[in-house]
């Protein structure tokens, strides 16, 4: 389904599958539940979307379509520094999941696609979109001095990502009621300070 252009219903199912995982839980998004939401019959809703895995990995690939238009905007900006760059970048994500919650429900639901190989395919990808444009950002400030050559490239995007996924994880745990914006910040600074090179 990657770069699938959706029509404006199938937008209208993966917006209402959206607030059926916010409000009760991935566990309770069903064909039967989701076509009550949407007052259509499940054959109507059937023509748009095959099954409950490909209305989940309709979610995905929305989510990824506007998570790559949204991080070519940041990385268009070739003035900013290499930490800002970083910055700019997990804060727009960090608020994209505070404002669609669901969308880590589904990302963090690996016993829903662990056996769907084409859901796992999904998630895999738009977690190597992430890393990508990590690597190419540390790798430009590693260049210019901004960033310690001690630690791999490659490494210093896990431990980045992965502080972040953990601060993520948190959040969604605790029922969303902790600040994520406020917490990712501190993480991503934290680390910061750790990769930074100190200015004589």
């Amino acid at each position: 389904m990657e770069n699938k252009k959706f029509t404006e219903r199938q937008i209208e199912i993966i917006e209402a599958a959206t607030k059926r995982i916010d409000e009760h839980g991935i566990q309770d998004l069903t064909i039967k539940t989701l076509s009550s939401d949407l007052n259509l019959s499940e054959a109507a809703l059937y023509r748009h979307f095959k099954s409950k895995n490909e209305i989940l990995l309709g979610l995905l690939t929305y989510f990824i379509e506007n998570m790559k238009k949204r991080l070519e905007v940041i990385l268009s900006k070739t003035n900013t520094s290499p930490s800002e760059l970083l910055k700019e970048i997990f804060e727009s994500q960090l608020n994209t999941f505070v404002k669609k919650p669901s969308i880590v429900s589904v990302i963090f639901s690996e016993s829903i696609f662990q056996f769907n190989k084409e859901l796992s395919n999904t998630v895999s990808s738009m977690i190597q979109v992430n890393q990508n444009h990590i690597e190419n950002i540390i790798k430009k400030g590693q260049a210019n001095g901004t960033f310690t050559k001690a630690i791999g490239v490659s490494t210093t995007a896990t431990i980045i990502m992965g502080g972040m996924r953990i601060t993520v994880l948190k959040w969604k745990l605790t029922g969303h009621k902790s600040d994520l914006i406020k917490d990712g910040s501190k993480v991503l600074n934290g680390i910061l300070k750790l990769i930074e090179v100190k200015q004589k």
